[in-house]
């Protein structure tokens, strides 16, 4: 499993341990991922997907998935959370 946010596309990002004594030695900072299961409003069903802290924190500013996914860049997005975004888009089209 990939150490990458699905709806923000955050991932690892290197730098440096610096002792005291200035030495530098390579480290990885891990985003801090986590399993949740969001609501599409527009579906009306639950979707399993890991991510980042941040990005929940954002879905929930932004009012929930389907609104997230509405203002999301396709590039950032997993291919699984393309296909829901298309799906919520063929729903509120319909609607």
């Amino acid at each position: 499993m990939s150490r990458v946010c699905e709806l923000t596309g955050k991932g690892p990002m290197s730098g440096n341990n610096v002792s005291h004594a200035q030495n530098k030695t390579k480290r990885r900072f891990l985003p801090n991922l986590n399993d949740v299961t969001l609501i599409s409003d527009a579906l009306g069903r639950s979707f399993k997907l890991r991510v980042s802290a941040a990005a929940l924190r954002t879905v929930d500013h932004r009012g929930g998935l389907d609104a997230f996914l509405a203002k999301a860049k396709d590039a950032e997005l997993s291919a699984k959370a393309l296909k829901i975004k298309k799906d919520i888009a063929k729903a509120q089209a319909a609607a």
